[in-house]
């Protein structure tokens, strides 16, 4: 009940946001959902299996390139293929956002599950080294596709997200907004109900130590392949969306930095918490922005100070190395955000602040 009253609570709020913000505001707004679907993919290999997996750039790749060619209109495909004419059976082509999202994320598991089946016996460093492989694999030969991916030039003019929602009485259509929250929301709910279920539990009792856990039963390499392949279908989605926000797709896109910073967010709000991703997704998207003007010339008062371009990654480089070194497990670690945990706190505030009271009588005495 009061997670379905938090959801119209969070509609209503971005029905106000379409209407009072400007595009710059929600263009961030839409990029913290975004992350939000990917720091929790990512979550769910890094955090619940305890694996090391850096393959995120690629799945995006697919799922971005798969919704830009289906979505986008025959005449715009013809102006962007002006090297190298486009295959003849995606010319003509065009679908609507909903199926083409769905396909994108299912071809990005897809992939994932070709690629997990002989990876996922390596460990650490090794699987670490072989889903980076994999993703600079993706992104060279979408480069090289030339009649397919239009290469290194990309697709531009994508359309923009809209889906008709038909109902018996009155319909309704979904902005770009919309779509992205609703598939953050569903992603949230999504990820909470596989993490406390019998899943979740394997996956944590595999984090914890593979050998007690196939002892018990549990068929490791399956449950790693499973969240692999779901991991990859959610970072296929969000690579789409992140396509169409930008309205261009091309290779440089998804280079290692795009995987470096859904890593710095996974780490920031604790590696093994859902809550954490969340937050950390909406602070970080929104810092990010904030810390711009460091990468071009502002003035501190009567100093003008010169910009340093990448100097906003170097702080984030910093702030990364300061959440490891002094807190490792990240701001919310393995802890998560509860229903009774919000009810019960006014009680624990109280009861601590009670608690302090007696303990400074009982020192006064």
């Amino acid at each position: 009940m009061l997670t379905a009253i938090a959801i119209v609570i969070i509609g209503v709020l971005l029905f106000l946001a379409n209407m009072f913000m400007d595009n710059y505001q929600l263009r961030i707004l839409n990029l913290s959902g975004i992350y939000i679907i990917l720091s929790l993919s990512m979550i769910l290999i890094n955090g619940f299996l305890g694996l090391f997996s850096l393959g995120h750039a690629g799945f995006m790749a697919i799922g971005a390139y798969t919704v830009a060619l289906l979505t986008t209109p025959p005449m715009a495909k013809q102006m962007n293929y002006y090297l190298d004419p486009i295959v003849p059976w995606l010319a003509e082509t065009e679908w609507s956002f909903l199926p083409a999202i769905l396909l994108g994320g299912v071809l990005a598991a897809i992939a994932g599950f070709l690629i997990g089946a002989p990876v996922l016996r390596l460990r650490d460093d090794y699987l670490a080294i072989a889903t980076l492989g994999f993703a600079e694999i993706i992104r060279i030969v979408f480069t090289n596709l030339q009649s397919v991916t239009n290469g290194s030039l990309g697709l531009k003019g994508l359309p923009e997200i809209e889906i008709e929602i038909p109902l018996p009485l009155i319909g309704f259509t979904l902005n770009l907004s919309a779509c992205i929250w609703i598939a953050a929301i569903i992603t949230i709910l999504f990820m909470v109900r596989l993490v406390n279920g019998s899943y979740g539990k394997a996956f944590k009792a595999i984090r914890e130590d593979e050998i007690a856990a196939e002892a018990m039963g549990i068929n490791v390499f399956k449950h790693k392949l499973l969240a692999f392949v779901i991991a990859s279908f959610f970072a296929g989605v969000g690579g789409a969306f992140l396509g169409n926000i930008m309205g261009t797709v091309d290779p440089l896109m998804f280079r290692f930095l795009l995987t470096y910073n859904i890593v710095l967010i996974v780490v920031f709000g604790g590696i093994g918490s859902l809550t954490g991703g969340v937050l950390a997704a909406i602070v970080i998207t929104a810092a990010m922005e904030l810390l711009r003007f460091l990468d071009s010339s502002f003035d501190m008062g009567p100093i003008a100070v010169s910009g340093i371009p990448g100097l906003r990654m170097v702080v984030f480089s910093l702030l990364l190395m300061f959440i490891i070194i002094f807190k490792p497990r990240g701001i919310m670690g393995v802890r998560e955000f509860s229903w009774q945990w919000l009810i019960e706190l006014p009680q624990s505030i109280k009861n601590s602040s009670f608690g302090r009271k007696k303990l400074r009588k009982d020192v006064s005495k």
